[in-house]
């Protein structure tokens, strides 16, 4: 059941699932995706093997706040501030989205979880292992990267999805549409458009369209630059799952985190592209209870 609390200074909308006794394991997902996004398999599954799943809206996203008052980030200025050493004014940033997450886990009494993040996801996870190690037993940063300027561009087309703007929020019909053929450019291989994909879309555009939120995200993210040196002092526990085809945030993104965070382990899977399609959630599943039960 959806509830909504008070964390970091912000609403936060979340779920949680299991016994709140058995260890906790924090579901954060990547840039514009609601907390609906991950998939049942992966909440059941862990319930099943004896854990505590608690699952949220970042914020500008879903239910959780939004940042109506910054606007639309003028990209073209950001990009400047950048290529001129500056620092881009924002919003807020990864460390926030960082505080957000550990602060829900305060407002729920949990002293300490596993941390699960996809994709931007994975970048707010990495924030929480360098600032809040001593609230992580464990992190697993699924298809994200460590921020390094020196790593592989995404593809054209998965630049596209990102940039390009998309039909008008009043027709959900093109709005599904719009959705699918974008998972299918960034998911690659295992991508289904079947009634139940179709039915989640739905689900996820009734329940909240919001793309400007996602444009904040991603200016977020572009202003928080490299995590590198951050994450070679990580000592948490750390699994790095990756897919070899992703096209938006390339397979040496996976690569350089799991080599500049200590002891870390690398797993890449064959064929997935930027996406958990149904064909690999299975094999993802099975990583992560592995490494959370470590």
């Amino acid at each position: 059941m959806q509830q909504m609390t008070k964390a970091n200074g912000i609403d936060i909308c979340y779920e949680t699932f299991g016994d709140s006794s058995h260890p906790t394991v924090l579901f954060v997902m990547g840039l514009g995706a609601q907390m609906i996004a991950w998939p049942q398999m992966f909440v059941s599954g862990l319930v099943d093997a004896g854990f505590h799943v608690v699952r949220y809206d970042n914020r500008d996203v879903g239910l959780s706040s939004k940042f109506d008052s910054a606007g639309m980030p003028d990209f073209e200025v950001l990009f400047a501030d950048l290529m001129a050493g500056k620092t881009p004014s924002v919003p807020y940033k990864l460390n926030d989205m960082a505080k957000d997450g550990i602060g829900l886990l305060d407002v729920l009494q949990i002293e300490k979880a596993h941390v699960v993040g996809v994709s931007m996801g994975g970048m707010i996870v990495q924030q929480m292992a360098i600032d809040h190690a001593d609230r992580l037993h464990s992190m697993v940063s699924i298809m994200s990267t460590t921020g390094d300027p020196s790593l592989p561009s995404p593809t054209q087309a998965a630049i596209d999805v990102l940039t390009q703007p998309g039909p008008a929020a009043d027709d959900i019909d093109l709005l599904i549409e719009h959705n699918l053929k974008n998972r299918k450019v960034v998911g690659g291989d295992g991508f289904t458009d079947d009634a139940e994909a179709r039915d989640h879309t739905r689900a996820i555009i009734e329940r909240q369209f919001y793309p400007i939120g996602a444009a904040r995200q991603r200016a977020g993210i572009m202003a928080s630059g490299s995590r590198t040196q951050g994450l070679k002092t990580v000592s948490v526990p750390t699994l790095v799952i990756h897919g070899d085809k992703d096209p938006l945030v390339p397979v040496e993104g996976g690569i350089h985190t799991a080599e500049v965070i200590p002891g870390a382990k690398l797993e890449i899977q064959k064929g997935m592209g930027h996406a958990l399609f149904p064909r690999y959630q299975g094999a993802v599943l099975e990583l992560i209870k592995a490494h959370v039960s470590a």
